[in-house]
């Protein structure tokens, strides 16, 4: 197995072609739990179950700029031992004949094989070698819609995507819905974030609001900010790959054929894909690291830790109910629902 530490630009950039630098690290598991201190905070016990990454500060209620999280967490999960922030989606589940769900595993990335479940995270500062603004003490968003059901609603999320690996390199054949045929390698969800920031405010009532894509283009090919978000941030990326393999065999998907997949917030489809952040970095760590050129997960300035270590740090769940056993139900009584909001099964 190739040494994660070797793993610089010339990797990262087999796999992001077009970026000059970036930060790609890998993230491990730090909990599988029913909360969301973002969208539902100070309840245990949020609509639908996250797999959560980043500082173990990580809790259900997680006040904005008060609850500071370097200064509060103790360890992370993730490569940069600078790095306290929350990073969090929903959960993958099968779904077999009989109606029960089983929670479907999370792997280490290319290069980052021995990580326990968890995630990829990017920071990419351009792809044209410009200037970016790190995100800010206090700083939080979201990405995508839940709620959403249809391509034409999901099209406004274009860049959340999934890829049906062929094998772990692969990178093409993007797709806004769920892989409508067993994967080789599993499934990789995509998502990234806004880049462009209003430069005042560090959330918004529906935590999206303040930040938004580029006016026209796209962030790669150097798309202007709109004039209500002028500041460039940078792209974060997320990658989560879903060990779907040993749901591979089609005899076991459903009788009509369509794919067995749903997500914990009660979607099949994958429209509603969706994910949340909280910034939690040290000091002025990020913006040093975004203005030198860094290449993959080593960063002058920065401290790395081994993703053996990483995988030592999680904190217990707090909900007690059993999410890795084969369910009736999804975590928290979910229901699958379909474009008109009706139950699907």
């Amino acid at each position: 197995m190739r040494s994660h530490w070797s793993c610089a630009l010339a990797c990262a950039a087999s796999l992001l072609p077009g970026a000059s630098a970036l930060l790609r690290f890998s993230c491990s598991q730090l909990v599988v739990e029913r909360l969301d201190p973002l969208v539902n905070p100070g309840v245990v016990g949020s609509p639908h179950l996250h797999q959560i990454i980043g500082g173990n500060a990580f809790n259900a209620s997680m006040p904005p700029v008060a609850y500071d999280l370097p200064s509060e967490a103790t360890c992370t999960t993730c490569n940069f031992a600078e790095d306290f922030s929350n990073y969090w989606t929903a959960v993958m589940f099968f779904r077999a004949r009989n109606g029960t769900y089983k929670r479907v595993q999370q792997k280490g990335n290319v290069y980052f094989e021995e990580s326990n479940g968890g995630m990829t995270v990017y920071y990419i500062p351009s792809y044209n070698r410009g200037k970016v603004t790190a995100f800010q003490p206090g700083f939080r968003m979201i990405t995508g819609d839940p709620t959403i059901r249809t391509k034409e609603e999901a099209q406004r999320y274009r860049q959340l995507t999934y890829t049906c690996l062929q094998d772990p390199m692969t990178r093409t054949g993007e797709t806004l819905d769920m892989p409508k045929q067993p994967c080789p390698a599993g499934i990789m969800a995509n998502l990234r974030f806004p880049t462009c920031w209003d430069g005042v405010n560090l959330d918004s009532p529906n935590h999206a609001s303040h930040v938004s894509y580029p006016a026209s283009g796209t962030f790669e090919d150097g798309g202007p900010c709109p004039s209500t978000h002028p500041v460039k941030i940078p792209q974060l990326f997320y990658e989560i790959i879903w060990d779907t393999t040993p749901f591979n065999d089609k005899s076991i998907w459903p009788e009509d054929g369509s794919q067995p997949f749903v997500w914990s917030y009660g979607d099949a489809t994958g429209f509603g894909n969706h994910g949340d952040y909280m910034f939690g970095w040290k000091g002025n760590a990020l913006q040093k690291a975004m203005d030198a050129d860094c290449n993959g997960n080593t960063c002058a300035g920065l401290t790395s830790q081994s993703i053996s270590q990483g995988n030592k740090c999680t904190v217990p769940r707090v909900v007690d109910e059993d999410v890795d056993g084969w369910l009736t139900e999804l975590p928290g009584g979910m229901p699958v629902t379909g474009a008109d909001g009706k139950s699907v099964f």
